[in-house]
């Protein structure tokens, strides 16, 4: 009697709370996030794309209504796309987005080519030692991201310590004129972002089964093709991810060609800056945020398509 009993109470029906948490549960997790991005992102999309599309005027804000209601309840909506056309006829605008893509890309390049030996070193070494070298990578990131680049333009100065350095050392006669450059921009950009680089490589190259090399290593095959049938295209994920992380920061970069840069190193984060807080016009900065945006929609979807990959591999 006791077990046919205790066989009915284990196998009785979910009480009205569990059925609700099994239907709804999923939602009590994502809620959170989604709250946080449409306060964060999509309400802020919305007043951007509207201020795109209205006329500037001399108020607070600076810019007009797109929807206005006359006395008679009737809403009319004013849409101006003369602030998207005059992206296409200013210059300055294309060679603001040119010359941040061509930052970004090449970049992207350089730490690819610096971070990619960095991350296979660390994933072939021991466990202690990964985690000693993974601390002297994550370390820069206790401290604040502008006083790098200001330690950086401390650096590379015509009195900095690398100018010091090698007029001291013989190798010039004269300080290098680094500061105001397209080098000093790509240099702050590499510094400041080849940690994004290296952790992803250094999580995708980890997790490699070593047995593949050492299969590869028994069928004949050197190292070098080993590695280049093997191990680069087992670690694309991590590349992708690596390259995206860099790539979609750098191009809307604002502090490293302000502080480094000179009035040629003209990136799309400085047109932004001046068109809202130089020039006032609201609705012009707004175009030009949007264009970004859709600019950066691409590599985005790129990265979370091959993060999702990473993650179910």
């Amino acid at each position: 009697m006791t077990s046919a009993i205790n066989d009915t109470h284990i196998t009785s029906p979910p009480g009205p709370r569990a059925e609700w948490l099994k239907r709804h549960g999923k939602w009590l997790i994502i809620l959170p996030p989604l709250l946080f991005l449409l306060v964060f992102f999509l309400i802020p999309f919305g007043f951007a794309l509207s201020i795109s599309f209205a006329d500037t005027a001399i108020r607070v804000p600076p810019f007009t209504d797109i929807l206005s209601v006359d006395p008679d309840w009737h809403i009319h909506v004013t849409l101006n796309l003369a602030n998207f056309k005059y992206l296409f006829t200013d210059e300055v605008y294309g060679l603001s987005y040119l010359y941040s893509l061509k930052t970004a890309f090449f970049s992207t390049v350089i730490c690819l080519l610096i971070g990619y030996p960095m991350a296979y070193g660390i994933a072939r070494t021991s466990k202690s030692t990964q985690s000693i070298l993974l601390l002297i990578i994550i370390l820069p990131f206790w401290t604040s991201f502008l006083l790098r680049v200001y330690a950086l333009e401390g650096i590379i100065r015509e009195t900095g310590l690398l100018n010091s350095a090698l007029l001291w050392l013989g190798i010039i006669a004269h300080p290098l004129q680094i500061m105001r450059t397209s080098l000093a921009v790509y240099l702050g950009i590499i510094y400041s972002y080849l940690p994004f680089m290296v952790l992803p490589l250094f999580a995708t190259l980890e997790k490699l089964d070593h047995s593949l090399l050492e299969a590869a290593g028994d069928l004949g095959s050197p190292p070098w093709r080993a590695f280049l049938e093997v191990t680069l295209p087992l670690s694309v994920p991590g590349i992708v991810a690596g390259s995206m992380l860099v790539f979609i920061p750098a191009i809307g970069e604002f502090v490293i060609p302000t502080l480094l840069g000179g009035p040629d190193n003209l990136m799309i984060g400085r047109v932004l800056w001046d068109e809202f807080f130089g020039n006032r016009d609201w609705p012009v900065a707004s175009a030009v945020a949007i264009a970004f945006l859709v600019l950066l929609v691409g590599p985005i979807a790129v990265y979370q398509h091959y993060s999702t990959k990473q993650l179910e591999a």
